[in-house]
């Protein structure tokens, strides 16, 4: 009689805590979130995940969280993982410190929830369908000085000049009396039932446009010297930001999640982060020629300059430089390795080839990281 009980104790427990882990999943529910989707370098953030039981049977519950290689944990896990017993009705949280290593756009998640009885003799587990992208920029290092070429409409008046770009349109505004009816801007006047004029941009701005060449790394596989590329325009363009200069940007490479590989021109709040964001998201993937990309989406006004950014002194320079030349664009290029060619095969371009180790300091150099835009 005592072994029959024995083995109907046994064999209650075992099939009860089935039942129990069948069930388990049943009524938890779980939020996934983080501080910040966007950010440097070293940079730290914030996973959470919040999760209820909303059922009066209490259940043993683990969460795994998978991350990529690009981000660290701060204990140094590889995979995120925490436990923790629910009573019924009852909440928790699980919180985990990360650190961004690595430029990219890279997805955490979705996390995956396993479930049991309280003895975690039995369980059951399903994934999750929150994933989140974490925009990582290139990493922000300091530069030294040195002048970009500048050719304004007017010459350069001062910053304090009346005197106003009509080719350049920083945005419209209502109408004020007074102004020429030359600057009244129709089409948003019928947008906004109202009249609209342009307001255009002094003309002591700068106006500058990076073109990043990414044939050249591609076909060479140099991924170092390219991410150090994109550091030095993230760099510029940050700097050039400070100073109150219009940037914009294109490029030949592939954008992760599509998009657009051409920042135009301006100068906004918006301007820099959709720069940073462009060059997070670039690849060193080619889709086509940059002059093509250029000739169909950007109109290139008066008083632009252009900084073009490639692996090496190659023969993608010279076209380039006759293609801005041709347009009265003054051009500077910043390669990776400027001395690779023979000074026999270059145009009239090449002595305005500058390398990046002219314009930047030792990589050993410390730099305090800004904080995301």
């Amino acid at each position: 009689r005592d072994l029959t009980l024995l083995a109907l104790l046994i064999l209650g427990t075992v099939f009860g805590t089935k039942l129990w882990a069948r069930s388990s999943l049943s009524g938890i529910q779980s939020h996934f979130q983080v501080d910040k989707r966007k950010g440097f370098s070293d940079e730290t953030f914030r996973l959470k995940i919040n999760v209820e039981n909303r059922k009066f049977l209490p259940v043993w519950l683990q969460i795994k969280v998978p991350i990529p290689r690009a981000i660290d944990s701060s204990s140094g896990e590889r995979e995120l993982i925490k436990e923790d017993s629910l009573l019924w009705r009852q909440k928790a949280r699980f919180e985990w410190e990360l650190i961004l290593r690595r430029r990219g756009v890279h997805p955490i998640g979705p996390p995956m929830l396993r479930a049991g009885d309280l003895f975690a003799f039995f369980s059951r587990e399903k994934e999750t369908e929150e994933i989140h992208q974490i925009i990582v920029y290139p990493r922000i290092i300091p530069l030294k000085k040195f002048s970009l070429p500048r050719r304004d409409f007017f010459g350069i008046p001062g910053s304090k000049s009346a005197v106003r770009d009509p080719i350049y349109i920083l945005g419209t505004r209502d109408y004020q009396n007074g102004q020429p009816a030359k600057h009244i801007h129709w089409k948003a006047s019928a947008r906004h039932h109202r009249l609209q004029e342009k307001v255009f941009e002094p003309t002591a701005q700068e106006k500058v446009l990076m073109a990043v060449e990414v044939s050249d790394f591609a076909g060479r596989q140099a991924e170092e010297e390219f991410e150090r590329t994109l550091e030095i325009a993230a760099s510029l363009a940050v700097r050039m930001d400070k100073r109150g200069c219009a940037v914009g940007l294109v490029t030949n490479g592939a954008i992760f999640g599509g998009g657009s590989p051409i920042v135009p021109i301006g100068r906004t709040p918006e301007q820099l982060p959709a720069i940073l964001e462009v060059l997070a998201r670039l690849q060193m993937e080619t889709q086509g020629d940059l002059l093509d990309v250029v000739r169909r989406g950007l109109e290139l006004r008066w008083g632009v300059s252009c900084v073009h950014f490639s692996l090496q002194a190659d023969r993608t320079i010279g076209p380039a430089g006759e293609f801005f030349r041709q347009r009265k664009i003054p051009a500077m290029f910043l390669t990776c390795r400027p001395d690779l060619m023979a000074r026999k095969d270059r145009s009239e371009a090449w002595p305005k080839v500058i390398g990046l180790d002219d314009i930047s300091f030792p990589k050993n150099r410390s730099t305090k990281e800004p904080q995301s835009p």
